[in-house]
């Protein structure tokens, strides 16, 4: 003999509402939580990777015609220095 156990049916169907409803409360704050990381993200000012390696690389090249400026300079001093007399 079988019977409808009407309680455990009823439980299951509110069980799997339950995890219907968290699964869209959790997607929700998913959303929610992006959305505000890029407004705060974009109050910001960052800079993308591509401005980031722009600036490094002028930045590289400025540092490299500094030194090739200063080997010139002491060349031009170290050639203009007056000879000392005896």
């Amino acid at each position: 003999m079988q019977t409808n156990n009407r309680f455990f049916d009823d439980m299951s169907k509110v069980m799997t509402n339950a995890m219907g409803v968290a699964q869209g409360a959790k997607d929700e704050a998913e959303t929610a939580m992006k959305s505000w990381i890029d407004r705060w993200m974009a109050d910001r000012e960052f800079v993308t990777r591509e401005e980031f390696d722009a600036v490094k690389a002028m930045a590289q090249k400025a540092r490299e015609e500094n030194a090739m400026l200063l080997e010139r300079i002491v060349a031009l001093e170290t050639s203009k220095k007056p000879k000392a007399k005896k």
